[in-house]
């Protein structure tokens, strides 16, 4: 046993001390990223505003009033009922350039108010003159489309706003019958908003107004580039407007201006600091074999308020851990467990049903329904902790998440950012524990240069701990491996995975077919 704990933290910070600049912290470093152009003003507090081609210190505003940011009176009382008392930074630098008719690029921090930066003003040109199609959003996840829409429902109820999530694992034929209804603003994921401008009976985007990518740079990086060129040929507007919006500044966020049809405002609150300052982040070095033993006894304490005294882990799915039965609780209300793979997902998730901690998974390969009713369940708190992979690092807003564990870290570590940001929204407080291996200190280092952050390391759980948990948690992970045998996971994924490797090879087949068209013209 002394073989597992054998590499300290100390021989992990000791590797950290010359950290390599890495290939995403000079793709991505919020701290150094170069200009695009223009001047550099001082904006809110410490952020950074950047325009091409203008002067934005005539657009900075130091009201608080939403009227005089130009929107209408009657959005003054929409976001009264909606809570938002007073523009964000990022809400008071885009909102004003949006009204002039501009195009632009927002980065701000996660939580920070980015929907509602491009939704008001959109909105407000609506109410104007309204008919449908009016505007387009795009978004990387079925998630957070739903929850865009539903925001959009709630800002635009005083104008009987009418929209439509186009998303996939729902039915086309009712999504058609809704577009066909011309709604005012319709919001999709890039594929099955491509499959209707396929089919039969396309919808009609060539009045749309409004462009937004939401997550920008998601969107350019999962294989969409097929699916944006097809619906940037339908939306044919001389006065589209393209609104870019995303949570960390990369070079190649920066390559989507060739969207934009003329020069964008490119409006950058990340450079001072990329992550909220109400975070606490922290490392926990674990070996590799013990991880899940790591994890669960971080849950116990920090979700259960399992003090010091070990409690063994409990057997049979549903059954409550030691907080829950003595009634105390812990100071973390939920929390989020990011993990590399969807087969890793369900099993953790499964694992931690069998010790005796209530959880539900969120993957791609769950079923739409499956997906929507595990986010409700946690959302409601009927769960406390949601294991997740990337699919629910963007652009979420579940305002009671106290606590993000990063089972594995991200391969690129520009995710990182997006998956604390799950907490810690709206200046509220939220910690972040990134559980790191032998094999992950390189990626531990590729975080702390693109944050610029030295994390400290967490001290919550002891090795005499998790010595004491290591034979329940075993007899736990082959429960909940023999379950997932019986239901049939492993062909689930195995299938899901060749639908992706055959849709990857179908767009390079298409865009080869597309290449020699060009060179034959």
């Amino acid at each position: 046993m002394v073989s597992l704990f054998a590499t300290s933290s100390k021989v992990l910070r000791k590797a950290s001390k010359k950290r390599p600049r890495s290939e995403v912290e000079a793709e991505a470093n919020v701290g150094t990223a170069p200009a695009v152009g223009g001047s550099q003003l001082k904006g809110v507090g410490r952020e950074s505003v950047q325009e091409e081609g203008v002067d934005a210190g005539s657009d900075l505003l130091s009201s608080s009033c939403w009227t005089q940011l130009g929107l209408a009176p009657w959005i003054q009382g929409a976001c009264n009922a909606m809570g938002f008392k007073r523009p964000t930074p990022v809400q008071e630098q885009c909102i004003p350039s949006i009204l002039q008719g501009r195009d632009v690029m927002g980065c701000a921090e996660t939580g920070s108010g980015k929907t509602a930066a491009f939704a008001l003003p959109m909105l407000h040109r609506l109410s104007e003159d309204p008919y449908g199609v009016f505007g387009l959003v795009l978004t990387p996840t079925r998630e957070l489309a739903i929850q865009i829409a539903e925001q959009f429902q709630a800002l635009g109820a005083p104008l009987g706003l009418r929209h439509c999530v186009v998303i996939g694992g729902e039915s086309m034929v009712q999504q058609a019958v809704e577009l066909a209804r011309r709604p005012h603003v319709v919001v999709a994921t890039p594929g099955r908003l491509w499959d209707h401008l396929r089919g039969a009976a396309p919808p009609d985007l060539s009045k749309a107004m409004f462009l937004v990518l939401d997550e920008a740079d998601r969107l350019f990086c999962d294989g969409f580039e097929q699916h944006l060129a097809g619906i940037l040929a339908a939306m044919r507007h001389p006065r589209r407007q393209t609104l870019l919006f995303s949570a960390t500044m990369t070079n190649a966020l920066k390559d989507l201006k060739r969207l934009t049809r003329v020069q964008p405002v490119l409006l950058d609150l990340t450079r001072a600091r990329a992550l909220p300052a109400s975070l606490q982040e922290e490392y926990l070095f674990v070996p590799a074999q013990v991880k899940m033993c790591y994890l669960i006894r971080l849950l116990q304490k920090l979700l259960l308020g399992v003090g010091t005294e070990m409690d063994s882990v409990r057997g049979g799915r549903g059954a409550k851990g030691a907080g829950e039965e003595s009634g105390s609780a812990g100071p973390v209300k939920s929390a989020m467990v990011f993990v590399g793979t969807c087969q890793r997902c369900q099993e953790v998730a499964e694992v931690l049903l069998e010790a005796g901690l209530t959880a539900v998974s969120l993957h791609s390969v769950l079923s739409q329904k499956r997906r929507l009713a595990a986010l409700g369940k946690f959302k409601s708190s009927l769960v406390r902790v949601l294991v997740s992979t990337d699919v629910a690092s963007r652009g979420l807003d579940i305002p009671d998440v106290d606590l993000v564990i990063n089972y594995d870290l991200p391969r690129l570590s520009t995710d990182y950012i997006h998956r604390v940001g799950r907490t810690a929204r709206a200046g509220r407080y939220g910690r972040a524990v990134s559980m790191v291996t032998q094999y992950d200190v390189a990626l531990l280092q590729g975080v702390e240069a693109v944050t610029g952050r030295e994390m400290p390391a967490c001290e919550e759980v002891t090795e005499e701990e998790v010595v004491r948990l290591l034979n329940p948690v075993a007899k736990a992970t082959r429960v909940a491996r023999m379950r997932l045998m019986e239901v049939g996971f492993d062909e689930q994924v195995h299938e899901h995975l060749e639908r992706k490797k055959r849709g990857k090879k179908d767009r390079q087949r298409k865009r080869r077919r597309a290449g020699k068209e060009e060179g034959g013209d």
